[in-house]
């Protein structure tokens, strides 16, 4: 049953290895964590850092695969991110179209697409931390 969340999960996993392979070159690390690859840090972690609003962000999970801007917010955000990966063994290829279609009805709601998201909003209650303001 593992493998097949693993095989569901994979085109992003593969996406989500890809980039951490660049995370790796370019100064960064990576460990295993509960059967999830965790890059963090070097080059590619600092210009994560950087990106302008809204799409700067401190860590994302790309299936198995979490992308992290450095060790402390990865370590803030593991469980927060281990949620997603979950929910990536879940919904499989349809989640990033999913998490793409509840940022849609939440901004045509006039509200915020992140806080708001169905998935943002049940990793932070499964996570026990409470929702950025």
């Amino acid at each position: 049953m593992r493998l097949l969340k693993y095989l569901w999960a994979g085109p992003y996993t593969v996406l989500g290895a890809a980039l951490g392979l660049l995370v790796l070159a370019c100064g960064g690390s990576c460990r295993v964590e509960q059967g999830v690859l965790e890059f963090c840090g070097g080059l590619i972690g600092r210009g994560f850092a950087r990106l302008p609003q809204p799409l700067a962000f401190s860590a994302m999970t790309l299936g198995h695969v979490i992308l992290a801007v450095d060790r402390p917010a990865l370590s803030q955000l593991r469980r927060h991110e281990h949620v997603h990966v979950r929910q990536y063994e879940r919904w499989g290829p349809l989640f990033v179209p999913a998490y793409l279609l509840s940022s849609l009805v939440q901004l045509l709601r006039g509200r915020d697409p992140y806080r708001e998201n169905h998935f943002e909003r049940q990793a932070f209650a499964l996570a026990k931390r409470p929702r950025p303001r």
